[in-house]
Order: structure tokens, then C-alpha cells, then sequence
């Protein structure tokens, strides 16, 4: 059993790609996959599928990749996941699977997430691949709200398990976050459509264009639409802001709209796409996670001369991915670690800078980091471009459209470990519930809530 170094993938080098949008990691070859898988120790007790949000049997599938099996790799994957190619692309590995995973005890773990992403690509190129066994129809129909990686997993789950299954999606594309808010050079829409598309052929109906809340609520869909089960799963997908004066000022934007603008409605592609979105010159974002480092490498593609990450606390805490901060550092962004906006002025109104102040760390907050501490020291950054990520709220349509629906004093869904409501008949999961998170923890909630769903329906 080889566990040496382990296959580094091929990447899109950092001048070429600061200004394209094609993805960065090109993916492994079929002898890079071999190799990787090789290094697998095949553990009595695999701690990596325990670490897995949503069980996907990692030893099972990288044995079948050592064999050159994959289409039974890709079965094998697909009995818990139905999103192999998007998961192995945006989950954070090294902090769930790869984190456990014993061969990393000495050395460098079994890059679970590159083996996941080349066999959800295998299947990917093969349409015509057969799909998995589905149980006999049961007679019953069940509504997912929302189209994200909670949504999707939960459906797919579903319709195997024998129940009649739609999606229901606010925007004209289905994929949620995934589509809206995850750049191309990530995630391209691509990837995201074929794995829906994997979905529509084991019998999931999707509808786009339909506002739960507004076209329908989730009463509706339990009386006049005759659904017996409803999964809400809607993210978390009202934007955070900062709250300082200037906030209003034309160059000033939510990381939600801007990444919705390029993402979904493809304003990096303008004018072939209607969608202007205006390049800046000097971009600040604030805030320091995933969805930060998107919004920066987002601005550098569109065109800035520069970017800033502007960060409250120190690196070390920095919430996004270590392997998003590093391409965004080969790619040009700066960052300014323990500096807070204080406001924004401008002339004309629009942007023309942000007054900073200079923190320190104090003591660890409930989340466990160490609390920013203003200094007193201010400077001013000039930038005609804002981009603030610091964070989504629970939006409140659905809940306040289903008065029995229990939320707790933030305006999340409560719901119980399965994903159960206060409504009969109604489960939650993802962002909704627990606050903005991860996409695999979504579909985590997802798989969860299915299960619990698949058994109220076997009682009626």
C-alpha cells in the first residue's frame, strides 16, 4: 500500500487566471487518480466517513478508483451523494473528511475531495450513464423549497427512496448558492448543471420562478397542492451590512448582489449579457471568509487595478478556506488584517474612500476567536468600490408567510437534529436553521431531514 506524496493537481497559473474566469484547478488525470487512490489505507474504521456531513462511503469508492472501476466509484459515491462534482470542488475537506483521515497522522492525508471531484467528473462526461435502483412508487409527494445543496440532496434521497419529488426555485436556474453566489473559476455552472440534470433524470421535477412566500405558501402546498411532506431549504439569503454612515453611496455593494450580478445573471460576461455591473479601480471588501475571497478574486477578474481584503481580525482567524486565501494571494489581493470600517465619504455620491481603525485582539468571543479591540489609530483607504461579506441573515418570507412555523429570536427556523419543525409536516434545514455555513453541512441537513421525511410518510 503506497501512502508517499501526495498528487498534486494542476492549476491555472495566478497571471493567466487573475483575469479569466475559467476555473483554477484543472483535475486529476486518470493515472494521478490511481495513484492518490493508492494511498488509501483502507481502514477497518474509516474516521473520514464518520467526518463526512453526509456518509459517502470514502473507502468503498476510492477502492473502486484504485481498480479503475469508476462507474462503480461513481455508484458507490452517488448511494450518498448526489452532488460528487460540486462537493469535491467547494467542501471544505480538511477540516471534515481529510481531517480524520489516518494516513495524515505522518504525512499528508488521502485527498479525498480530488478523488470525489474526478469521479463526480467521470460520471459527468458520460450522460448516458445508467442510474441508480429507485424503490416503487409510494404514493406520496413531497415539496423541497429551495434548490441548493440542501434542497438537492434531500430530493435526490427522496425520489430514490420512492416518493414523487419537486423543487421549488425563486430564480430562473436551479443550484441555489452554488449558481448565484460561487464564482465560475470555483464552481462553473456547468458542473452544478449536469449534476441537477443527474437529479431530473431519476424523476426530481423542478420549477423555477416560483416564490414560496408569495407564488405559493407552505400552506398551499400542504392543502390546495397536495403535497404531504414540505423540506424548506433557503439558505440564509438576506444580506448582512455594516451599519456606518455612507453605506448608501453608489460604488457600495452586498456581497450577495454583486456575486449574484456576475454568478447567476453573468455580468463578467457583459454585453454578451445584459447585466452591466461597473469594474472599480481600487475594490476594499470587508470581511474574511469564503464568500470574501470570492467577491475579491471576482473584482481582479472584472478588471480592478486593485483589491483589498479588509479583515478585523488577525490571519490566523481568518474563516475561509486556507486553499481560497492562497490563490487569492497568488492573484494579487491585499490583505489588511485587524482593520475595521468606521465609514465611507465620497463626493457626488458616490464612493471615493473608507476610514479604517486599527485593531488588536482581545479575549475570545463566543465563537471562540479572539474579539477585535479598536486602537484608536485610523487612516484612510481610497476605493470606488465596497463589497461587504460579512455575513447573511435568515429572510424572513417564509416565516412570516407560515405563523405556526417557530423561529427563534434571530428569525431561523427551529428545528430538531432530524430537521422537524413546529409544523406537522414541515422540515428545515442548511443556512435557514443554523446561520450561514458550508455547503456540505447543508446537504448534511438535507440527507437528515430526508430520512426523518421517508419515515413520516411510511406512518400515514
Amino acid at each position: 500500500m503506497k501512502t508517499g506524496k501526495r498528487q498534486e493537481m494542476a492549476e491555472q497559473k495566478a497571471d493567466q487566471r487573475r483575469r479569466n474566469f475559467g476555473e483554477v484547478p484543472l483535475g486529476y488525470s486518470d493515472e494521478q487518480a490511481v495513484l492518490e487512490a493508492e494511498r488509501c489505507l483502507r481502514c477497518k474504521k474509516p474516521k473520514c466517513r464518520e467526518a463526512c456531513p453526509v456518509s459517502v462511503p470514502i473507502p468503498e469508492f476510492i477502492g473502486h478508483v484504485r481498480e479503475g472501476r469508476i462507474r462503480e466509484a461513481a455508484y458507490a459515491v452517488w448511494t450518498r451523494n448526489a452532488l460528487p462534482a460540486v462537493c469535491g470542488r467547494v467542501c471544505p475537506q480538511e477540516n471534515q473528511c481529510e481531517g480524520q483521515c489516518i494516513v495524515g497522522k505522518k504525512g499528508e492525508p488521502v485527498a479525498i475531495g480530488a478523488l470525489e471531484r474526478y469521479v463526480g467528473d467521470w460520471a459527468r462526461g458520460r450522460p448516458g450513464l445508467g442510474r441508480p435502483d429507485i424503490a416503487p412508487p409510494s404514493g406520496r409527494r413531497v415539496a423541497v423549497v429551495g434548490s441548493g445543496p440542501g434542497g438537492l440532496i434531500a430530493a435526490g434521497d427522496l425520489i430514490r427512496l420512492g416518493h414523487e419529488v419537486t423543487v421549488f426555485e425563486a430564480l430562473h436556474q436551479p443550484g441555489g448558492v452554488l449558481v448565484y453566489g460561487i464564482p465560475e473559476f470555483r464552481l462553473p455552472k456547468a458542473v452544478v448543471a449536469s449534476d441537477v440534470a443527474y437529479l431530473t433524470k431519476l424523476g426530481v421535477r423542478i420549477e423555477c420562478n416560483v416564490l414560496v412566500g408569495r407564488t405559493l405558501t407552505v400552506d398551499e402546498l400542504l392543502g390546495k397542492e397536495g403535497f404531504d411532506a414540505v423540506y424548506v431549504g433557503v439558505g440564509a439569503g438576506l444580506p448582512s451590512f455594516l451599519n456606518i454612515d455612507g453605506e448608501n453611496l453608489i460604488g457600495v455593494y452586498s456581497a450577495n448582489e454583486y456575486l449574484t450580478r456576475s454568478n447567476l445573471m453573468k455580468a463578467y460576461l457583459f454585453p454578451e449579457y445584459d447585466t452591466p455591473l461597473p469594474a472599480g479601480k481600487s475594490v476594499c471588501v470587508f470581511g474574511g471568509g469564503n464568500v470574501a475571497m470570492d467577491a475579491c478574486r471576482t473584482a481582479l477578474r472584472l478588471g480592478a487595478e486593485k483589491v483589498y481584503c479588509v479583515y478585523r481580525r488577525s490571519r490566523q482567524e481568518l474563516p475561509a478556506r486556507a486553499e481560497e486565501v492562497r490563490h487569492a494571494e497568488e492573484e494579487g489581493v491585499e490583505f489588511i488584517f485587524l482593520s475595521a470600517p468606521l465609514f465611507f465619504s465620497g463626493s457626488n455620491g458616490r464612493l471615493a474612500a473608507v476610514e479604517v481603525e486599527a485593531m488588536r485582539l482581545g479575549e475570545p468571543d463566543a465563537s471562540g476567536r479572539r474579539s477585535p479591540v479598536p486602537t484608536g489609530n485610523r487612516r484612510s483607504l481610497a476605493c470606488d468600490q465596497a463589497i461587504i461579506a460579512v455575513g447573511a441573515n435568515a429572510n424572513p418570507l417564509i416565516t412570516a408567510t407560515t405563523p405556526d412555523l417557530k423561529v427563534d429570536r434571530r428569525g431561523y427556523i427551529v428545528a430538531d437534529e432530524h430537521g422537524r419543525t413546529s409544523k406537522l409536516g414541515v422540515w428545515a434545514g442548511g443556512d435557514i436553521v443554523t446561520g450561514a455555513a458550508t455547503v456540505i453541512l447543508a446537504a448534511g441537513a438535507g440527507r437528515l431531514a430526508a430520512d426523518s421525511i421517508h419515515e413520516y410518510l411510511q406512518s400515514l
